[in-house]
């Protein structure tokens, strides 16, 4: 990798900070390519002197994302988003790197989409992944997609968000209880894109499902994150009737829904295709292995507060062995 320029498109987001500090690791160079750039700075302590770099690009405008890939040796696109113009961003936005990443001769493109992407897909999201992964693989067809299940780390947007609902409500409303999903560590995605980018030819056109070494439910998953962050509140199963009359007002108090999540809940989110972690020989990370050092912060007394748990408490954050159905 010594000297190799990758780029990585939206670099400066939760897991590009974790690909950008992989490559680094392993002797990239390596340019952040975002709208705001700035907002990315923070990455360039990482590297050594030259070793980053940073420019200005936007996936809805092809010109940017041309200037920005130009004599790259290998290109990561990591653009997707939860809300907005699916269409635009990622199934056109998609398009519009692979093209770019063609028509300048990289030697590899990783294209990180998500499990649950398919154009039938009943959910916007789904079938905008699901038509970006075909819209890259046309016109980049040595492209290796990755497609992980939910992405856990410090600084995600899902076990911290229930950690937060549950640290300050008495009462917790858990949606699709049964729905199942197997977190997959960010470090471990850092890991198999730096997998892929350094053997392009051995992943080249493959999909790749990444999942952690856990399948668990919704219900399980909001237990064991209150049992490790010593809280008790009384956890409500909601029926798929209400669940749904939730999801069509567009909001839960404190953990807000869309129409289109609550599609996307009605599928399990776990790994039915190649094992992407298996297939690069990574050894998947448990999330009560990590998450309980940062989860700590929404304990009652914080860090203070981990020093009293009992021997119970602290076994009970070793596994998701919870009693839920």
């Amino acid at each position: 990798m010594n000297d190799k320029l990758v780029t990585l498109i939206g670099g400066g987001g939760f897991v590009g900070r974790y690909v950008a500090q992989a490559l680094l690791a392993a002797g990239a160079r390596v340019r952040i390519a975002q709208r705001d750039p700035r907002q990315a700075f923070f990455l360039k302590p990482l590297g050594g002197l030259g070793q980053t770099q940073f420019v200005g690009a936007d996936v809805t405008k092809p010109e940017t994302i041309a200037h920005a890939i130009h004599g790259s040796d290998a290109v990561v696109n990591l653009v997707g988003v939860l809300s907005g113009d699916f269409q635009r961003v990622q199934a056109l936005g998609a398009q519009t790197v692979a093209r770019a990443a063609a028509k300048a001769g990289v030697e590899a493109l990783v294209h990180v989409s998500a499990i649950g992407a398919d154009p039938a897909s009943a959910s916007a999201y789904g079938k905008s992944k699901g038509q970006g992964e075909a819209a890259v693989l046309d016109a980049f067809p040595r492209a290796t997609i990755l497609r992980p299940s939910i992405v856990f780390g410090q600084e995600d947007q899902f076990v911290n968000r229930f950690a937060g609902m549950i640290a300050k409500a008495p009462v917790v409303p858990v949606l699709r209880a049964p729905a199942k999903f197997q977190p997959v560590f960010v470090g471990n995605v850092a890991d198999a894109v730096v997998a892929a980018v350094t053997s392009p030819a051995r992943f080249a056109g493959q999909t790749l499902e990444l999942g952690g070494p856990d399948v668990v439910t919704m219900g399980e998953l909001i237990r064991w994150i209150a049992k490790t962050i010593g809280r008790d509140p009384s956890i409500v199963e909601l029926p798929d009737f209400a669940g749904a009359l939730i999801a069509k007002a567009g909001f839960l108090p404190g953990a807000p829904i869309t129409k289109d999540q609550w599609t996307m809940l009605q599928s399990d989110n776990v790994v039915t295709g190649v094992d992407g972690l298996a297939a690069m020989g990574i050894e998947p990370t448990p999330m009560s292995s990590v998450a309980p050092g940062w989860l700590v912060r929404f304990r009652k007394a914080g860090r203070f507060g981990r020093r009293a748990a009992t021997r119970a408490e602290m076994h009970a954050t070793s596994d998701f062995d919870t009693g839920a159905a």
